[in-house]
């Protein structure tokens, strides 16, 4: 049954590498001395680079594997200004004051993500479509028209609600209860995106070395001694922008983000007309699961791309492949039949708060803990993280005044992940 369910030259690589692929770079030696050394080469590292050699400084960038080789060019191509707290939740843990600038700033973070490509000439299929968010429960469509109806002063966004009997105008299935359309989100092949930074980054003077990983990170006077697999390097500034691939190489960071896998499948192209029906707007979609499952038509508008967690621990993508093939069968009956061209995952990087972090711990820089929704906030705190190893007030975020928090026995292995996970579908079944 899985042989069948796989197309012919099915592929664990992600979708978007068939046509950006992995850059191929020259396997170099580092330099003995730098100003600023960045450990991880994708969206945040870039991001920040381009901040800092565009200033003059001589910044090179350290990647385990390819350029880009996690999750900047395995997601799903999403942009928009979600977050995992209510703002509720904010103004109890955090003051009203303070749960307004988080908001705001969340807001700002995808205003700039459109603004920076356009202003760059990025080619890399970016379009504000919008996105559906559909409530996968009665009480869940309540939630959010209670939600978009009562959105505090100043913070208010553009939404509209979509009833379960106007929702195949959105979307092609019968499988929600209604929705929210927020038409100000937006998509993107993330893939070329991450290409581009680098190929910007590049040009600015910045120098990329895959497959080197660092091994060590020491202080060594006012700077840090960086031990590479191809000599050490000496750094007046360090940057962690490992995210989801957090490792014991900053034990600090790794005790505060939990790594999560997030699965994807492409299916094969579809009949003609087919897509049309399926996503007549082309807005990238998400639902009101606490296990969100998030899909959108692929650029040319061929195929589904399908993303969710479906199993309780990391597990084989040849596994995970034909789990999410039927959720997607559950939302689009009609997909039965059609098999699956791509399988992959990447790890994304949670946070016991569920809010980004950046700012300095001993002098290393760090910016991390996206939840998620990284594409925005990656570039975006890259880019403000770099200002700040630039010393410019403007660098300076809400983010870095929050205590980036741990919890006791946790040392980066997150053994507590499947009971969560348990309770969460748990919780997704329930009809409340």
């Amino acid at each position: 049954m899985t042989a069948v369910l796989f197309a012919p030259g099915f592929k664990t690589d992600p979708y978007w590498w068939e046509t950006t692929p992995r850059p191929d770079l020259p396997e170099e030696t580092p330099p003995q001395k730098v100003d600023v050394a960045i450990v991880g080469s994708g969206y945040t590292g870039l991001s920040a680079a381009l901040q800092t050699a565009r200033a003059g400084r001589e910044t090179v960038l350290f990647d385990a594997e390819a350029a880009g080789w996690g999750c900047s060019a395995r997601n799903g191509g999403q942009i928009g200004d979600s977050m995992k707290p209510s703002y509720a939740e904010l103004v109890s843990n955090y003051g009203q004051e303070r749960a307004f600038a988080i908001v705001k700033e969340v807001q700002t973070a995808l205003a700039w993500t459109g603004d920076f490509i356009r202003e760059e000439g990025i080619d890399c299929d970016f379009k504000i479509c919008g996105r559906f968010h559909a409530a996968h429960q009665p009480a869940a469509y309540e939630m959010l028209a209670k939600k978009i109806a009562n959105q505090p002063k100043g913070l208010e966004v553009e939404a509209h609600m979509v009833p379960a009997s106007e929702q195949r105008k959105e979307l092609g299935t019968d499988g929600y209860y209604g929705g929210v359309v927020y038409p100000h989100h937006a998509s993107v092949d993330p893939a070329r995106y991450h290409q581009a930074l680098l190929e910007r980054a590049q040009i600015s003077g910045a120098r990329v070395f895959p497959f080197c990983p660092v091994t060590a990170i020491a202080r060594d006077g006012e700077g840090f001694r960086l031990t590479t697999a191809k000599g050490t390097v000496a750094a007046r500034n360090v940057l962690v922008a490992t995210n989801g691939y957090t490792g014991g190489l900053t034990p600090w960071q790794q005790r505060r983000v939990i790594p999560i896998g997030s699965y994807m499948i492409a299916t094969e192209p579809l009949e003609d007309g087919l897509i049309d029906r399926l996503f007549p707007t082309d807005r990238v979609v998400s639902d009101s699961r606490r296990l969100v499952y998030y899909y959108r038509a692929s650029p040319d508008r061929s195929r589904v791309l399908f993303g969710g967690r479906v199993s309780l621990k990391e597990t084989n993508t040849e596994v995970s492949g034909p789990r999410l093939h039927a959720e997607l069968c559950r939302i689009f009956p009609e997909l039965t039949s059609v098999r699956l061209s791509h399988s992959w995952f990447g790890y994304v990087a949670y946070t016991f708060d569920k809010l980004p972090h950046v700012g300095q711990q001993d002098g290393l820089y760090y910016a991390m803990g996206y939840c998620g929704t990284g594409v925005a906030w990656a570039c975006y705190l890259g880019m403000r993280v770099g200002q700040q190893m630039l010393g410019l007030k403007e660098g300076r975020t809400v983010f870095s005044d929050l205590d980036f928090q741990t919890r006791p026995l946790y040392y980066g292995d997150p053994w507590f992940l499947a009971p969560s996970i348990r309770y969460y579908r748990w919780r997704d079944a329930q009809n409340r």
